[in-house]
């Protein structure tokens, strides 16, 4: 008897997308939008003492390079529309990772007029990693966790952003007052 389709486990996913995640998750390219003291953190990632490129890590330079974008340090309202303009010109699947407690809770400009609080009401952050700011450390170890998930298939976060991309659009407009960018990017 000729069967043809394979029988499927439940909540398992065909071996295809899997290795393209294992694969996915063993080669990470970067772009960063640093903001203020955000960004002093991510230099010495790169040097001999924390070799990133030996997880698989490596920095571009334009986003249609990169699979992931890390977000460091306060978000004003102008730099969020930038933000946003970064990471839609991004393929997909791509991450977000944002750095310090300036990303998850406004750190200490929570009560500031400009400075957005929650980074993951306007974008899909896939990993927070705390501090203020995160050591090179802290910030390998939120690599590896973002690396756990994407080998799972659990870093879904681009995909969220679709299917919700009317409830995204209406966080961003209430905040960025001159909206000039255009409604869909893909």
């Amino acid at each position: 008897m000729y069967c043809s389709e394979r029988p499927s486990v439940p909540g398992t996913r065909g071996i295809g997308k899997r290795i393209a995640d294992i694969a996915r998750a063993n080669s990470l390219w970067v772009v960063a939008y640093g903001t203020g003291c955000g960004a002093i953190e991510l230099r010495p990632l790169q040097t001999a003492r924390f070799d990133m490129e030996r997880f698989g890590i490596s920095m571009r330079v334009t986003p249609r390079q990169a699979d992931i974008i890390i977000i460091s340090g306060y978000l004003a309202v102008k730099t969020l529309k930038r933000v946003l303009r970064v990471y839609e010109q991004m393929q997909s699947p791509k991450y977000v990772m944002g750095l310090g407690s300036c990303t998850i809770n406004g750190g200490m400009y929570y009560d500031s007029y400009n400075t957005i609080n929650k980074l993951d009401l306007y974008l899909p952050v896939d990993v927070y990693v705390a501090g203020c700011m995160p050591r090179p450390e802290s910030i390998i170890q939120g690599f590896q966790l973002l690396m756990k998930q994407i080998k799972e298939g659990k870093a879904e976060g681009w995909r969220h952003y679709v299917e919700n991309l009317e409830w995204y659009r209406e966080n961003q407009k209430r905040v960025i007052k001159n909206w000039d960018l255009p409604d869909y990017n893909w």
